[in-house]
């Protein structure tokens, strides 16, 4: 019994236009962890937003963002039916997958920014350097995919694939600062 599975030949206009997307996503990474690498960190925290300090203001957005994702993947798998709750599909799913996208989006912007001001990309860890990694490798898979949702182009699985790298790395930064912040420094950590 033959167990291969087929993979469907793809036009080489819609693998190039991936190629395009993937490697600006890419370059987006590296720019990024260059950046971090090569800047001198100031040490000095940002605005807290109320929070007592820069690291729980920094965990709580962080878990807001991934609150949000989750929010995203759900809206995301009903839109394309991969999932059927609720039966009929409300008007307002497509909006609140948007919306949902762009206010996680918005909560890791003060975050990423106190991480490469402050602190840069680091390596100090095996945890913190997967963090540095995953930061990166975030924001290269945001820009990815916001590039391939005006790419008409693209190969019909290339969509979710970058909407599930988004969530993995930002499931993975979550486990990485504000899950070890919480266990570190206590629940709910302020």
């Amino acid at each position: 019994m033959d167990t291969a599975i087929e993979i469907p030949a793809e036009h080489p206009r819609r693998l190039t236009s991936l190629l395009i997307v993937v490697v600006a996503g890419a370059v987006a990474a590296l720019t990024i962890g260059t950046y971090g690498r090569i800047h001198d960190p100031t040490g000095q925290g940002i605005v807290t937003f109320g929070f007592p300090a820069v690291l729980p203001m920094k965990a709580w957005f962080t878990t807001g963002a991934l609150a949000l994702v989750v929010v995203q993947v759900l809206t995301s798998l009903r839109m394309w039916d991969r999932i059927t709750i609720p039966r009929r599909k409300p008007a307002w799913l497509a909006a609140a997958h948007r919306w949902s996208g762009t206010a996680a989006f918005v909560l890791t912007l003060p975050v990423a920014y106190h991480c490469l001001w402050a602190l840069g990309f680091q390596t100090t860890t095996p945890r913190v350097l997967v963090h540095s990694l995953l930061g990166c490798a975030f924001y290269g898979a945001f820009t990815a995919k916001m590039l391939a949702l005006r790419s008409p182009r693209l190969p019909s699985w290339a969509l979710p694939a970058l909407g599930g790298a988004v969530a993995v790395a930002l499931t993975g930064l979550w486990l990485t600062s504000s899950l070890w912040f919480f266990t570190t420094f206590g629940f709910p950590g302020i």
